[in-house]
């Protein structure tokens, strides 16, 4: 089933409002940084398609922006590292494949970042998830393409997308009552979640990894988060990705094998999803590094289970 978008004509007018009060914030002068702007969704949930279209229409007249797009997925650990994490954590069922967070290469993110504020060189990196019979793999470095190369503008937009860009971490007496209560779910069977099939010290793990991509998240101006009205369409949603995927490179996960894999999400989604809904740069006990005008910076799209957009919520 194609994407049609029809998220970019809410996300155009607040995107460009937000570049307005960055370039008023750093004196409208040609030395203003990059913007970078997050971009959450759900796995099927339109986030490439947008991606796309923002890209293009920020490159194109009137705005002529510099564009540069990065995502979450080509931050994955090379298949060599996901192996040895896996083994390295035999029990956690979380850890056995890419996905959740803890198999990302935040080394590699913050230097990624860190040379794109800059406005240096940078290699930006590429994943190939239909490598490994679907498992993935990092591409080799030399196919990466490079971003402001001597002679080329400088990129103004760095557009970030991922299915966990903007998560923050619970507290620890939160997390355990979330978990908790959706063992209680389970227990009384009528659980459609899968926070409650694992064990407290697997989330844990997860939680605990997260907390290092506030450093991520910190550097973000301004986010957009496609939320789901049931967050159980992203089992659909992710069968159809892998049918295309299937469709054009000849090879991928079988439909118990995407299931399994979603499994091995769901949990983040239940954790961390209402959170991010409150808005991912609210001043909270975790988020000490939170500023003043964190209002306005968040623009969240309710879609239903056609992804088409049913509510607009400016945060």
């Amino acid at each position: 089933m194609a994407i049609i978008d029809d998220k970019s004509q809410y996300c155009i007018p607040f995107l460009l409002e937000r570049l307005r009060i960055h370039k008023e914030r750093h004196g409208n002068s040609d030395g203003t940084p990059p913007f970078f702007l997050g971009l959450n969704g759900v796995q099927g949930a339109g986030k490439t398609v947008l991606v796309s279209t923002l890209y293009e229409t920020l490159r194109s007249e009137p705005y002529s922006l510099d564009v540069a797009t990065l995502s979450l997925d080509d931050l994955y650990l090379t298949h060599a590292d996901q192996v040895a994490l896996a083994q390295a954590n035999p029990t956690n069922p979380l850890l056995q494949h890419r996905g959740q967070p803890s198999t990302h290469d935040l080394a590699l993110a913050e230097k990624v970042f860190a040379s794109l504020a800059a406005e240096q060189p940078t290699a930006i990196p590429q994943y190939d998830k239909s490598a490994f019979a679907g498992q993935g793999d990092r591409v080799p470095e030399f196919r990466w393409p490079v971003v402001n190369k001597e002679g080329q503008p400088k990129v103004k937009v760095v557009i970030f997308e991922g299915w966990c860009v903007g998560f923050r971490p619970r507290d620890d007496q939160t997390l355990r009552s979330l978990w908790e209560a959706a063992v209680r779910q389970k227990e009384a069977g009528n659980y459609q979640g899968r926070l409650g099939h694992v064990k407290f010290e697997d989330v844990q793990a997860v939680n605990d990894a997260l907390k290092r991509y506030d450093s991520l998240t910190d550097k973000l101006d301004a986010l957009v988060h496609i939320d789901a009205q049931d967050l159980r369409f992203v089992y659909e949603w992710r069968q159809e990705q892998e049918r295309t995927l299937k469709a054009t490179k000849g090879t991928g996960m079988t439909e118990e094998q995407v299931n399994h894999f979603v499994d091995g999400y769901y949990p983040s989604y239940e954790l961390f999803t209402e959170t991010l809904r409150n808005g991912a740069f609210k001043p909270t006990a975790q988020v000490s590094s939170a500023t003043a005008d964190w209002q306005g910076r968040q623009l969240r799209l309710v879609v239903d289970r056609n992804r088409k957009v049913q509510e607009v919520i400016q945060i």
